[in-house]
């Protein structure tokens, strides 16, 4: 009973880690599930499959809302986001399938390997163009074979990575969008949207294969659910132009530091 109520007690500081990450990753073009099942698994003891299904339900909260305000923004390029998010829901459900058949600690640590790489990768990603002088595709029509494989091929790898690991696939689409070179206020937007279409894939894959905590969904979603509010807001504020190359390194050595820690424990 006392370790019950431990645990209980230690949910509280649930609210405070969703915001903090539905606040942060609306900012740069995700969902937050990236960083929710190592939180959830070195800090709160939970076993690694209930971990990513709860991390996948509770950042859903963060795709809607982060979604909505983008493309009340303008941020979302509706023809890349629908392509890419459907090759996603593919891989999501293929990704779950595949977690299920893995051991837990092979699970933790090929997830360790993963990010590290991505890690890596992140790092010699191209350099989006700024202003006008790149103009995205606005109409289905308008998309050439090349815009469509590469968003099937990201889009699908990004939807495994959801299923398989719990996180939120951004960095795959954020190769891809970043390689179509969209502005980055688009890139933000339209990735925000993808990843949400993923995470909810990925979680009824889950649903149906796996299990899910209640509490812990109710805690990690309110607080992301509030920083998911507030993150669009602060974009539109900020110049995430001049302010890319920054990103793209505290993101990149941020996971590979995660990825490394994951591996050693």
């Amino acid at each position: 009973m006392d370790y019950e109520s431990a645990i209980q007690l230690s949910y509280f500081w649930l609210p405070l880690l969703g915001f903090v990450v539905g606040l942060l990753s609306t900012m740069v073009g995700g969902n937050g599930a990236f960083f929710f099942p190592p939180a959830l698994i070195l800090l709160f003891q939970v076993s690694p499959r209930v971990a990513i299904a709860t991390s996948l339900a509770a950042v859903i909260p963060i795709g809607l809302i982060g979604s909505f305000e983008h493309f009340r923004r303008n941020h979302i390029n509706l023809p890349v986001g629908v392509i890419c998010g459907s090759a996603g829901f593919a891989g999501a459900l293929t990704g779950a399938w595949i977690s299920n058949q893995i051991e837990p600690g092979t699970l933790i640590k090929t997830f360790g390997f993963y990010v590290i790489i991505l890690g890596l990768i992140s790092l010699r990603l191209p350099k989006s163009k700024a202003g006008e002088r790149v103009v995205p595709p606005r109409l289905f029509s308008s998309l050439s074979r090349r815009d469509i494989l590469i968003m099937g091929v990201f889009g699908l790898v990004s939807g495994i990575v959801v299923g398989l690991f719990g996180t939120s696939g951004t960095a795959p689409v954020l190769a891809g969008l970043f390689i179509l070179q969209l502005p980055v206020k688009l890139v933000i937007g339209t990735s925000v949207l993808i990843v949400f279409i993923n995470a909810l894939s990925g979680f009824g894959g889950h649903f149906f294969m796996g299990e899910i905590d209640p509490e812990l969904i109710l805690f990690l979603g309110s607080g992301a659910a509030v920083g998911a509010f507030i993150g669009p807001r602060l974009v539109v504020k900020m110049k995430p132009e001049k302010n890319e190359k920054s990103i793209r390194y505290v993101f990149a050595f941020l996971i590979i530091a995660l990825g490394i820690f994951l591996l050693w424990q």
